[in-house]
């Protein structure tokens, strides 16, 4: 029996076997880091090491706060930033939408980027939170976050990104406060942190991580998580590129659309493609019946029956819309995983 091919690393990531490890010296050190006695003392040393760990391998200068995740990241953010108006692009993850029900969206362009233009007359107001993600968790394309923070940062403004696609991939980009999640990068589920330049743009909450979360916190968690970014190096490799390349090859070649191509600036390991004639429901359970694992946009709505609101944002035709699946790449996918769902792609068309 052939062994089956992951392809959807954009709704989790399997564990690198170097957070793993991590997690089992966590649980060794299983007293609250919070409480004030020798073993409670241990286990806050190992969770403070863990923060200057996890922001040394991002290259953040700034403080870390942990969370259960990004949700929970977005939500202090959003709820808590000390800022005026709330502003969120309209291709933002569910998480951030659900969260900030009564923010201005901002639109999108076709090509998926933000229209940089609308975004100047928009945040003329007392000091706005302007959310943007750093990669598109459908599409993969990456929002050009340099020219966003200056436009919000020239009027005082903060910017929230959230880089829960991009963390452990790329260099984070200039913000005041960015959104990751482990289990994005290969570390463990259930752990993730709000980074903030400075803890004075937050409205402190009470209880943990010196007043600003409520919840005794994950030390295995935030072990596995350090470890995992500490492990990343470069995440895609070179042979696994080419792979890439020739499916968005074998794609074309039979009539898809290989949405690369259409966007902005599309980052290699999430990829949206789209069948002709198949629609996206139909190509998941066919795909997992032979023996890959693919999406229908994000994990948190692809059981949904509506079309995608990042499809909707960037004014796409519903019915190319609805024949977009999702293919993306992890940090232990193989060019033998991505041929042979190469060949899958073409007996299937």
């Amino acid at each position: 029996m052939k062994p089956r091919v992951y392809l959807d690393h954009a709704a989790t990531t399997p564990l690198r076997p170097e957070a793993r490890a991590a997690m089992e010296h966590g649980f060794d050190i299983w007293a609250n880091p919070s409480s004030p006695h020798a073993e409670g003392r241990k286990a806050k040393a190992a969770l403070e090491e863990a923060r200057e760990r996890c922001k040394a391998a991002l290259g953040w200068e700034g403080e870390l706060i942990f969370t259960s995740g990004a949700s929970e990241a977005a939500g202090l953010a959003l709820h808590h930033a000390k800022a005026a108006a709330r502003l969120v692009s309209a291709v933002e993850h569910d998480c951030i939408l659900g969260t900030a029900k009564q923010a201005e969206r901002l639109p999108v362009r076709a090509d998926g980027a933000l229209d940089l233009e609308l975004l100047r007359e928009a945040v003329q107001r007392e000091r706005p939170l302007v959310a943007v993600q750093q990669v598109n968790s459908e599409t993969g394309n990456r929002q050009d976050l340099a020219t966003i923070a200056a436009i919000v940062s020239d009027v005082g403004g903060l910017l929230l990104a959230d880089c829960a696609q991009g963390a452990g991939k790329l260099v984070l980009p200039d913000c005041d406060m960015a959104i990751i999640s482990a289990h994005k990068f290969g570390g463990p589920i259930g752990i993730g942190a709000l980074l903030v330049r400075d803890y004075g743009l937050l409205e402190p909450v009470g209880g943990h991580e010196r007043g600003y979360r409520r919840g005794t916190e994950n030390l295995p968690g935030a072990l596995g998580m350090a470890a995992a970014l500490e492990a990343g190096g470069s995440y895609l490799d070179d042979d696994v590129l080419a792979a890439r390349d020739r499916l968005a090859e074998t794609v074309r070649e039979a009539g898809g659309l290989w949405w690369a191509d259409r966007l902005s600036d599309p980052t290699p390991f999430v990829n949206a493609v789209a069948m002709p004639g198949m629609s996206a429901t139909a190509q998941v359970m066919r795909f997992d019946m032979a023996g890959f694992a693919v999406s229908q946009g994000s994990a948190c709505s692809s059981g949904t029956m509506k079309t995608s609101h990042v499809m909707q944002a960037m004014a796409v035709d519903k019915d190319l819309a609805d024949r977009t699946i999702r293919v993306s790449l992890g940090w232990n996918t193989t060019p033998q995983e991505l041929d042979a769902f190469a060949d899958a792609w073409r007996s299937l068309t």
